[in-house]
């Protein structure tokens, strides 16, 4: 049976831990069903990178997450660089947000199904989740869905 692949963009890591967030429950179930066998779980080492920029405890915590959930750390290449910079020059991600651009290209090339991302400013909005399918398909990469935990999996908050 396929697994989906799905690619964790940094503020996954995030939500894990932050109890103040609404999504956080989903954020933990979906890293649960990751560890169930369900999903195939990446990161890229751009996320890696932002990670380890955290301060004390939230670093080790969000870092342990990676080992815990046997999530793959993606590496880079010219041509994720070059799916970047396509990104950014047809407006999508603007110039200053390399990382967001870089995050989605990683993701795209490596022929990931689902990217999760609570980033909804640059990534997880109506603009991105529609130019980044049709781009990639221009540039003959698959088509990627941009969306968040919730609205993968199953899963009920107990009352």
């Amino acid at each position: 049976m396929y697994k989906l692949k799905v690619y964790l963009e940094t503020t996954i890591f995030n939500y894990y831990f932050d109890k103040t967030k609404n999504a956080q429950p989903a954020t933990v179930a979906f890293f649960e069903a990751i560890d169930s066998g369900q999903f195939e779980g990446f990161t890229s080492v751009y996320a890696y990178d932002e990670l380890n920029k955290a301060p004390e405890p939230q670093r080790t915590n969000m870092l342990n997450l990676i080992e815990k959930y046997h999530i793959t750390v993606l590496d880079t290449s010219d041509e994720v660089i070059k799916l970047a910079e396509t990104y950014i020059e047809n407006n999508i991600i603007p110039k200053k947000k390399r990382v967001d651009a870089l995050h989605l290209a990683i993701a795209s090339a490596h022929e990931m199904d689902i990217i999760l991302s609570f980033n909804f400013k640059h990534i997880n909005k109506l603009k991105t989740k529609t130019l980044i399918p049709a781009t990639n398909l221009l540039a003959g990469y698959r088509n990627i869905i941009i969306t968040q935990p919730e609205e993968v999996i199953d899963y009920e908050i107990d009352d």
